[in-house]
């Protein structure tokens, strides 16, 4: 039977019959239509596409026909170059309506499409040659337009490429080059920079304290730790606590350096402190040979592509072959829960590309955690909005 949806006339009546054959999962009548139409048309009034209506048509307590159905309509969808990632009008991509109507099959359709316009545009910004399986030409075509429609997405608050657009209001970029250059403020609970970023927040304790027991577990003494972005000193601050042998710090803000030689911390027993952007001062490090047991990463105002970097080159040289663990602040798409999960197996077939496995932690996070509004007073934009953090550690394949 038909489903009903509001729709407005709009200009072109096109858009009309795509919307209301999606949510009608009328895949005949779809794959006619797709032929001369764009499918990221949109509802005038709310600014749904046809993604979007495709899914909001459903309940999890649809009978599986009906959602099987739903799927085939997502599928044509995309593979005729639908964008995964769309907003509408209430700033949610269609896998975010997929999430907050507990449509897990149709949820995990939108998660896999996102990793593959990632993993198109990575080959379009040649980083690697991705194999297209069984795809025929025709899916990939549609896949390179919906990638295509992701160029220029935003960079997240702590510097973590999003795949999501600015909603509503408009937001400065955050570059590495500006955050360098700018003037940082520690408040407390908080490290901003000139423009209200946040740079480190203390709700971020509780990951750090576990990261540094996954990164560094029991009470061993003589370990090597290296960890790239001091911020706040949180982390390093309890890596201390680990009786390590040798502590390498490598750190490259100005105002950030003067508060640790204020603090003291080039007077540590074993911490090494290395001044300058980690692109520039690692090489030397690797041209000794040393190993280390532990790596950390947590920089400011980096996209994807410089953490890719870190580990394709520097982790794989650096740590030690033999029980040697490396993490980082996952913080990928953190302000979006989809795009946190497609980051997730992105980063995850990177890592495993560059000879690194990957197990996961995951735990809930308190509410005073990231979660409660009050945390977010004064800094220009939330770049963390989940419940829950998924904790890497990596370590050599065997």
């Amino acid at each position: 039977m038909a489903t009903t949806i509001s729709v407005p006339a709009p200009t072109d009546p096109n858009t009309t019959m795509l919307l209301l054959a999606s949510a009608d999962h009328n895949t005949s009548v779809l794959t006619s239509l797709l032929k001369t139409s764009s499918p990221n048309v949109q509802d005038p009034d709310n600014k749904r596409t046809p993604l979007h209506v495709a899914i909001a048509a459903c309940s999890k307590d649809d009978p599986p026909e009906k959602l099987r159905a739903a799927e085939d309509t997502l599928k044509l969808l995309l593979q005729n170059g639908a964008i995964w990632n769309d907003l509408d009008g209430e700033g949610e991509t269609p896998g975010c309506v997929a999430y907050r109507l507990g449509l897990k099959g149709l949820y995990e359709v939108m998660v896999e499409a996102g990793v593959r316009a990632e993993l198109i545009l990575a080959r379009l910004g040649g980083w690697e040659e991705i194999e297209d399986g069984d795809e025929d030409e025709n899916d990939e075509d549609g896949e390179v337009e919906a990638a295509e429609g992701m160029e220029g997405v935003e960079k997240g608050g702590n510097g973590i490429e999003t795949a999501v657009e600015a909603v509503a209001e408009e937001k400065k970029d955050v570059n590495s080059e500006d955050y360098l250059k700018s003037e940082l403020k520690y408040h407390g609970d908080k490290l901003l920079d000139s423009d209200n970023n946040g740079v480190m927040m203390e709700w971020e304790r509780n990951i750090m304290e576990r990261s540094v027991e996954a990164l560094l577990p029991g009470d061993k003494p003589g370990r090597s730790i290296m960890n790239v972005g001091f911020g706040m000193g949180i982390f390093d601050t309890l890596a201390q606590k680990k009786n390590v042998a040798r502590h390498i710090i490598v750190e490259p803000h100005r105002d950030v350096l003067k508060k640790m030689k204020e603090e003291g911390w080039g007077e540590k027993p074993g911490v090494e402190i290395l001044e300058g952007r980690w692109q520039d001062v690692l090489d030397s490090l690797v041209q000794t040979g040393e190993t280390i047991d532990a790596i950390y990463f947590d920089t400011f105002a980096e996209d994807y592509s410089q953490l890719k970097l870190f580990f394709s080159e520097y982790v794989v040289a650096l740590l030690s072959q033999e029980g040697g663990r490396f993490g980082f602040f996952h913080g990928l798409g953190a302000d979006r829960r989809i795009s946190h999960d497609v980051y997730t197996r992105v980063v995850e077939m990177d890592l495993f590309d560059a000879g690194l496995e990957t197990t996961w932690e995951t735990f809930e996070l308190g509410e005073g955690e990231g979660q409660k509004e009050q945390v977010w007073e004064g800094v220009r934009r939330r770049y963390w909005t989940l419940g829950e953090y998924k904790l890497p550690v990596c370590v050599f394949m065997e």
